[in-house]
């Protein structure tokens, strides 16, 4: 270990210095992805285990810090217990000019359910509470005016217990933005995202859910894609050929005439399909994986259905705080975001104060944490 400013130590992992207070120890990469690196550790103040994040260079361009600044908000606006939320926020660096990395501490849960099911068939009790699990998560989301976007078995946490958190709102984007972009890993992605409909709704993670709760029941996934348009044939082998209707919908005139040259396929009967599942189950499936979104069953209706009566506690189905988006709507300098991101953090490190005070009287209330 190397010395690091009063209070942290430095450490590397993987060829990469973190610069992390002494509370936190034992850290060990358990994963990494486009955006950053996350190391499980033990917090020896509290002597629970903790996921630690590292966000990959944050401010190498304004569309990077955008990002950091919405993470870093979308985890504190959350308090859910099936939505990770945040439970630290600390930087090593000293000033706003040096202000290069930071990092974000939430809750430590295991493994996810990608891994999971790689390992085992899930039974049918164990799909009934992960989904709903999901669904209720969700309905938290949605409720804020938020869309995940990027729902996936990898990115559902789920700890020992079967308990399940929705994790990386890297990509997450208010309900009345316009998208673009191909987000969700294609093989849960919704029909209108392949489409390029531009002003989706939280609808698309409904279809994801859906997607990813037929892979839970059959073991393998629905839609497996090759790339974006034989996704979109996969997808119509089950849900038919779009209707004249679905299709006048639809704002690119190339996705309009690219469907309009399919050969006519018939709708799949789902009972079917999932012959030797409850049909209940298969019930929640025809709800969600509609083609057009506008039918497509909402998470807090979908929480009623049937299926899920052995394990509903209505008490828990929480709607979150309306989320304010009006920030993240704006382009601003990257020092300007540096020091959004800046204001966040520093309410919890009183050792900040003198350095970069003017930049604390922002946005969050968040208790500060007394560094050791």
């Amino acid at each position: 270990l190397e010395t690091s400013q009063p209070g942290y130590y430095r450490q590397d992992i993987n060829k990469t210095a973190w610069e992390v207070p002494e509370r936190y120890r034992d850290l060990k990469q358990v994963g990494t992805g486009a955006y950053g690196t996350v190391c499980s550790a033990v917090d020896y103040r509290t002597g629970v285990k903790v996921a630690i994040k590292k966000l990959y260079r944050p401010f190498q361009s304004e569309l990077f810090a955008k990002r950091a600044y919405r993470e870093l908000r979308l985890l504190k606006h959350m308090k859910h217990e099936n939505v990770i939320g945040l439970l630290d926020a600390f930087t090593a660096d000293l000033s706003l000019d040096r202000f290069q990395d930071f990092y974000l501490v939430m809750p430590f849960m295991g493994t996810d359910l990608g891994k999971l099911m790689k390992l085992q068939r899930l039974s049918e009790e164990k799909v009934q509470y992960l989904v709903y699990q999901m669904l209720k998560g969700l309905k938290y989301i949605h409720s804020a005016g938020i869309i995940h976007r990027d729902l996936k078995p990898g990115n559902l946490a789920i700890n020992q217990d079967c308990e399940l958190k929705i994790l990386d709102f890297g990509l997450a984007r208010q309900a009345d933005s316009e998208m673009t972009g191909y987000v969700v890993t294609r093989w849960y992605r919704a029909p209108e995202v392949i489409l390029n409909w531009m002003h989706y709704t939280q609808t698309v993670d409904i279809w994801s859910v859906g997607c990813i709760m037929a892979e839970m029941l059959q073991g393998k996934p629905l839609f497996k894609g090759s790339d974006h348009l034989d996704q979109l044939t996969e997808i119509m082998k089950v849900t038919g050929t779009p209707t004249q209707e679905f299709i006048s919908k639809l704002e690119s005139e190339d996705a309009k005439n690219y469907i309009r040259s399919l050969p006519k396929v018939e709708k799949k009967d789902l009972q079917k399909l999932f012959a030797t599942t409850n049909p209940q189950a298969v019930s929640v499936l025809e709800r969600m994986l509609l083609l057009d979104p506008q039918n497509r069953v909402t998470a807090a209706a979908a929480l009623e259905l049937p299926y899920f009566t052995e394990f509903r506690e209505p008490e828990e189905e929480t709607e979150a705080q309306p989320y304010d988006h009006s920030l993240e709507n704006t382009d601003l300098p990257l020092d300007q975001w540096k020091r959004c991101n800046v204001r966040r953090e520093s309410r919890r490190q009183y050792d900040h104060v003198l350095l970069i005070g003017v930049l604390l009287c922002f946005i969050l209330q968040v208790t500060p944490s007394q560094r050791s």
